[in-house]
C-alpha cells in the first residue's frame, strides 16, 4: 500500500469506528418519537428490545468475526460487515412497526458487531513496520470509540428534535457508502490462499451463550424476578452452552476462540481488565445520567450534555498519549494509570453525589473518568495485539471486544440489582420509577434513598477498577518476547 492509501484506509478505519459506536447508543435518545409514530398504544412494552435485538446480535457474531479475519483474510469480513450493517440500517429507517424495527436492528447489530472489532484488526494491518507496536491508529480508534459513546444519545436527541427518527438510520447509508468506496480503493490486506475450516459449532455455542447471559442481564430482577422459572432457566442455558463451548474449543480444529490464547499473560490480564472497565463503564455513563435526572430534575437530552466533558477527558489523553510513549510510557503504563485515575474518579463519585451537589462538581468529575478510560481503551487493544501470535491476531482483537461487551451486560446486572435493592429497602416503598410522583416527605426519604443507593453502586465501580488496577501491575515491564509467555509468531500471509 501506498502512504496515500495507509491514510485514507486509518480515515475509513475511524469513521466506521464512530457509526458502530454510534448506533449502539443514539437510539436510547429516539425512543419516545419512535413509539408514538410506530406504536402509540402498545410500543412502550417494546424498547427494550431496541436496544436488546442489537446488542444480542452484535454479541453473538462477536467470536465467528475474528476467526473469519484470519481465515478469510481482514477486508473481506470488514467490508462484509459493513454491508451487513448498511442492509440493517436501510430496513430500520423503512420499518412500520415495532416489530419490523426489532428484527431490523437485530440485521444491523450482525454486521455492527464487526464494524468495532475487524477495524481494530484492519488497523493493525495499516501500520508500517516501523509502527508495529506502537499505539498509532489503535489509540486513536479507541479514543473515537468512547467519544462517540459520550455523545451518541446527545446526537440521537438532536436528530429526533430536529428531523424524523428515521435520519438516525437513513444517515448511515451515505456515510458506509462512502466508506466502502474508500476501502475497495485503499485496502490492500493480507489474504489466505489456503482455507481452513471453520468451526461452526463453536460459533452456534458462543452465539448461545452470548444471547442467553445478555438476556438473564437484560431480564433478572427487571421483567422477571431473578428466582423466576424464566430466569433461572436462562441461567442454566448459560451454563450449558458454556460448558458445551469450552469443551468444544478444546477438540475443534480451527477453533473459534482458542484456550491457547489464555496461556499468554497479556492476552488473559488483558481480556479480564477490558471485562472489568466494560462494567464499570455502564456505572460511569449510565447511573450519573440517571441521578441527573432522577434527582436533580433535569431532562434526557440535557443530561446527554454532561457526557460531553467525559468525552473532552478521553480526547486530552489521547493527545497526550504521543508525548507520554514517547518519554517511555509503555501499555502497561497506561494500563496501571488508568485503572488508577478511574477507581479514584468512582471515589470521588461515591462520596460527594448528593441531592445538592454543583453540577460542575459533577462535570469535572465526568472529566476525570474520562480521562482514566481514554488511558484503557486503546492501549488495552495494543496489549492484545502485540502479545497475539500473529496468525491469531483476528480472534485476539474481537476478543477484547467481546470480553468488554460481556463485562457491559454484567456490570448493568450488577450495578442494576444493587441499586434497585437498596432503594427497595431503604426507600418509602415501591421502586424507583415511582420516585417521580411521590411528594413532600416521602418524595425526601425517596431521594435520600436513591442517593444512598447511587454512591453503593459508585463504591463498586471504584471496587471493580480497584481489582482491574491490581491485575494491570501484574503485566510484564517488558513487551520482548523473551519476557512473555508468547508463542512463536507464526509466519506473515502472502498479501492479495
Amino acid at each position: 500500500m501506498t502512504e496515500t492509501q495507509r491514510k485514507i484506509g486509518f480515515v475509513v478505519c475511524l469513521v466506521t469506528i464512530v457509526l458502530a459506536v454510534l448506533d449502539m447508543q443514539i437510539v436510547s435518545a429516539a425512543t419516545v418519537p419512535i413509539v408514538q409514530d410506530l406504536d402509540p398504544d402498545h410500543g412502550i412494552a417494546k424498547i427494550p428490545w431496541l436496544v436488546s435485538a442489537f446488542a444480542l446480535a452484535s454479541a453473538a457474531m462477536l467470536p465467528l468475526y475474528g476467526k473469519l479475519c484470519d481465515i478469510l483474510g481482514p477486508k473481506r469480513v470488514f467490508t462484509g460487515a459493513i454491508a451487513t450493517f448498511l442492509l440493517g440500517s436501510a430496513l430500520c429507517g423503512a420499518a412500520q412497526s415495532m416489530d419490523q424495527l426489532i428484527a431490523a436492528r437485530a440485521v444491523q447489530g450482525l454486521g455492527g458487531g464487526g464494524l468495532m472489532s475487524v477495524t481494530m484488526v484492519v488497523i493493525a494491518h495499516l501500520k508500517g513496520p516501523e509502527e508495529k507496536g506502537t499505539g498509532k491508529g489503535t489509540n486513536m480508534g479507541g479514543l473515537v470509540a468512547g467519544a462517540a459513546m459520550a455523545v451518541g444519545p446527545w446526537i440521537g436527541g438532536l436528530l429526533a428534535d430536529h428531523a424524523s427518527w428515521r435520519w438516525i438510520f437513513y444517515v448511515n447509508l451515505p456515510v458506509g457508502l462512502a466508506v466502502l468506496a474508500a476501502s475497495a480503493f485503499a485496502l490492500k490486506l493480507p489474504a489466505h490462499p489456503v482455507r481452513r475450516p471453520l468451526d461452526y459449532a463453536g460459533a452456534a455455542l458462543a452465539a448461545a451463550f452470548s444471547s442467553a447471559l445478555l438476556l438473564v442481564t437484560d431480564w433478572g430482577g427487571k421483567k422477571y424476578a431473578w428466582s423466576s422459572p424464566a430466569v433461572l432457566g436462562l441461567i442454566a442455558v448459560v451454563a450449558i452452552t458454556l460448558a458445551l463451548f469450552l469443551w468444544r474449543q478444546l477438540r475443534a480444529a480451527e477453533p473459534v476462540l482458542p484456550l491457547s490464547l489464555f496461556r499468554i499473560r497479556e492476552l488473559r490480564l488483558g481480556f479480564a481488565i477490558q471485562a472489568i472497565m466494560g462494567g464499570a463503564m455502564m456505572g460511569a455513563i449510565y447511573y450519573v445520567l440517571i441521578y441527573l435526572q432522577v434527582v436533580r430534575g433535569i431532562t434526557s437530552s440535557s443530561a446527554g450534555l454532561y457526557l460531553l466533558p467525559m468525552a473532552v477527558g478521553l480526547s486530552a489523553t489521547g493527545l497526550l498519549s504521543g508525548p507520554l510513549t514517547a518519554r517511555g510510557w509503555t501499555a502497561r503504563t497506561f494500563t496501571v494509570s488508568g485503572t488508577a485515575t478511574t477507581a479514584l474518579a468512582f471515589v470521588i463519585l461515591a462520596t460527594t453525589t448528593g441531592p445538592d451537589t454543583s453540577l460542575w462538581l459533577i462535570r469535572a468529575e465526568l472529566l476525570l473518568v474520562g480521562a482514566g478510560f481514554g488511558q484503557l481503551l486503546g492501549q488495552l487493544i495494543l496489549l492484545v495485539q502485540n502479545a497475539a501470535p500473529r496468525h491469531q491476531l483476528g480472534v485476539a482483537t474481537t476478543s477484547i471486544r467481546y470480553f468488554q461487551s460481556l463485562g457491559n451486560a454484567l456490570g448493568a446486572a450488577l450495578f442494576g440489582t444493587v441499586l434497585a435493592r437498596l432503594y427497595a429497602t431503604h426507600g418509602p416503598g415501591g421502586d424507583i420509577s415511582t420516585l417521580a410522583r411521590l411528594t413532600g416527605t416521602a418524595h425526601a426519604n425517596g431521594v435520600h434513598a436513591f442517593i444512598d443507593a447511587t454512591s453503593v453502586v459508585f463504591w463498586c465501580g471504584a471496587g471493580l477498577m480497584a481489582l482491574a488496577a491490581v491485575l494491570a501491575l501484574r503485566l510484564p515491564r517488558s513487551g520482548r518476547p523473551e519476557d512473555t509467555e508468547q508463542p512463536a509468531r507464526q509466519p506473515e500471509p502472502v498479501p492479495a
